[in-house]
C-alpha cells in the first residue's frame, strides 16, 4: 500500500501501513460481544419495573441505572422483605452483581446514604452494597438548594396558572436545568479538589438566591455535609465511560438496564410539559452510560394490566368512579416516593403502542394482572377521535389529549383469583384472551405476567 497521508485541515497526518489481512479484519462488521438489556416503563411509570428488573437480575453481572434521581420509586420484595428504591439500582440486592449509576442520572447524595440505610434496616439484602456499587464521575450532583426551588417553582406554577405539574419536589428538574445551564456540579467535581468545588459551589447558590431571593440555603452547613459525603464517595466513584467500555467489550457478562419513570413523562416523548426531565426511553441509556447504540440488545417494555399516573396531566383512560376507585384500592396504588394516590383507569393501548414505536420492545411484562380479578367486564382503550374526527397517532399537544374520546373494546372478564396460578395454561380463559387481545393489537409478544407481588409470582411464558 505504501506509506499515505491523511488530509486532517492543513496537517497532513501520517498513516500507518497495514497488512490486507488487517484491513480486511477491520472492515468486517463485528457483533459486539456483551449488548445491554434494557428494561423500561411503557406508560406513566409504576407499572412494576422493580419486580422484572428484580428477577432479571438474580443472574446479572452488571446492573445499571442510567436516567432520573430519587424521583422514581422502585419497590421489591425479597424473601418476604419489602425494599423501597431511588436512587440505587434494584439490582444491588444480588451481591454478585455490581450496580452502576450513570452519567445520565442526578445524585443528591443525602438521599443516596439514607435510601441505604433505611434498607439496610428492613433485610440483609443490601449488606455489603458498598462494596459492589460504581457510580460515574460525571454523573450531576442535585444539591438541597435544587430541592428547595423545586417547592418553590410548584407553588409559582399553582399561583400563576392554577396548575402545577405534581413534581416530587426531589430537585430533579433543577439540576437537570443547571446541568443544560452549564453551571452544574458533578461527581467528578466533588470528589477532585475540594477548595474548587467549594469555589464553583457558592456561585451556584448565589445564582439562585439571585433567582428566588427567598430561597433558604445554608451554604456552609451543606458544604460541611457535602466534604464528609465526599469521603464516603470516593471509593465508589469511577471513570464511566471506560468502566461501560470495559463490560461491553470483555469476557462475557450479562448486563441490564433498569429504566426509571416511563415513555410518556420522557422529556421528549412524553405527555409535555406534565413529564420528568430526562430522557426514560430507549434513547437515555446510550447518553445516560456512555453505551454506543449497537450494544442495545433486547428492550422489554414493563406495561401494568390498567393505567395509573401520579399528579396531575391528561388522562384519557382514566375512571373518576367505581372502578377507579376498585383498581386503586386492589392494587395499593400509593406512589413509593411521595406516598401520593395514583389516578387509575383502563388500559390504554393506543399509548403502549406508542412508546412501542419510540422504544422498539423485544417482548412485553404485563404485570397486576390478579388486580383485575373480580371485574365481570374489562375496557381496553384502542383508538382515539376528538370532536368525531379519528386521531391517525398520539397527539403531542396536551390540549388535545384532554379532550379525546376513547374508544373501547369490552372484554369478558374472569372473576376468579390469579394469584396462585404459576403457568399460562392455568389461567382462565378469558384471562389468556385478555392477554393475547394485547399481543395481536401491539404486535409484540408478552414474555411474562406478573400476578402477584413477589419476584416468583411473574409467569414467563417463553
Amino acid at each position: 500500500m505504501g506509506n499515505q497521508f491523511t488530509d486532517l485541515g492543513d496537517k497532513p497526518a501520517f498513516k500507518r501501513p497495514r497488512e490486507n489481512g488487517q484491513v480486511e479484519s477491520l472492515r468486517t462488521p463485528k457483533e459486539p460481544r456483551n449488548k445491554v438489556t434494557v428494561v423500561l416503563g411503557a406508560q406513566w411509570g409504576d407499572e412494576g419495573k422493580g419486580k422484572v428488573v428484580d428477577l432479571l437480575a438474580m443472574d446479572a453481572d452488571l446492573v445499571c441505572r442510567c436516567q432520573g434521581g430519587n424521583n422514581a420509586g422502585h419497590t421489591v420484595v425479597v424473601d418476604s422483605v419489602e425494599y423501597d428504591f431511588h436512587l440505587l439500582p434494584s439490582g444491588v440486592l444480588n451481591k454478585k452483581a455490581v450496580s452502576f449509576i450513570g452519567n445520565g442520572v442526578v445524585i443528591h447524595l443525602p438521599g443516596l446514604f439514607e435510601e441505604a440505610e433505611k434498607n439496610l434496616q428492613k433485610g440483609k439484602g443490601l449488606e455489603g452494597w458498598e462494596e459492589r456499587l460504581k457510580i460515574s464521575d460525571r454523573a450531576h450532583i442535585v444539591f438541597n438548594f435544587h430541592q428547595a426551588v423545586d417547592g418553590i417553582q410548584e407553588q409559582q406554577r399553582q399561583l400563576q396558572a392554577g396548575k402545577n405539574l405534581g413534581t416530587t419536589k426531589k430537585g430533579i428538574g433543577p439540576a437537570y436545568s443547571s446541568k443544560a445551564a452549564r453551571n452544574g456540579l458533578r461527581v467528578c467535581d466533588l470528589v477532585s479538589d475540594f477548595t474548587v468545588f467549594e469555589e464553583k459551589f457558592r456561585v451556584l447558590a448565589e445564582h439562585f438566591l439571585t433567582m428566588y431571593p427567598n430561597l433558604n440555603v445554608d451554604i456552609d452547613n451543606e458544604l460541611q455535609q457535602l466534604k464528609e459525603y465526599a469521603e464516603r464517595l470516593r471509593p465508589l466513584v469511577t471513570d464511566g465511560v471506560y468502566f461501560m467500555h470495559k463490560a461491553l467489550t470483555g469476557p462475557s457478562k450479562k448486563i441490564l438496564v433498569e429504566g426509571a419513570n416511563a415513555a410518556l413523562l420522557d422529556i421528549d416523548f412524553g405527555t409535555y410539559p406534565c413529564v420528568t426531565s430526562s430522557n426514560c426511553t430507549v434513547g437515555g441509556v446510550c447518553t445516560g452510560l456512555g453505551v454506543p447504540p449497537s450494544y442495545v440488545g433486547r428492550v422489554y417494555g414493563v406495561v401494568k394490566a390498567y393505567t395509573t399516573r401520579v399528579g396531575v396531566g391528561a388522562f384519557p383512560t382514566e375512571q373518576d368512579n367505581e372502578v377507579g376507585n376498585l383498581l386503586q384500592s386492589r392494587g395499593r396504588e400509593f406512589g413509593v416516593t411521595t406516598a401520593r394516590q395514583r389516578r387509575c383507569g383502563w388500559l390504554d393501548l393506543v399509548l403502549v403502542r406508542y412508546a412501542h414505536m419510540v422504544n422498539g420492545f423485544t417482548a412485553i411484562a404485563l404485570t397486576k394482572l390478579d388486580i383485575l380479578d373480580t371485574l365481570p367486564e374489562i375496557k381496553v382503550g384502542v383508538a382515539y377521535s376528538v370532536d368525531d374526527e379519528p386521531l391517525p397517532s398520539f397527539p403531542a399537544n396536551m390540549d388535545v389529549l384532554t379532550r379525546v374520546s376513547v374508544k373501547y373494546e369490552t372484554l369478558p372478564g374472569w372473576c376468579c383469583s390469579t394469584v396462585d396460578v404459576r403457568c399460562f395454561e392455568e389461567l382462565p380463559s378469558q384471562a389468556q384472551s385478555y392477554i393475547r387481545f394485547i399481543e395481536d393489537f401491539l404486535q409484540v409478544p408478552v414474555k411474562w405476567i406478573g400476578v402477584g407481588k413477589s419476584r416468583e409470582s411473574m409467569i414467563k411464558l417463553f
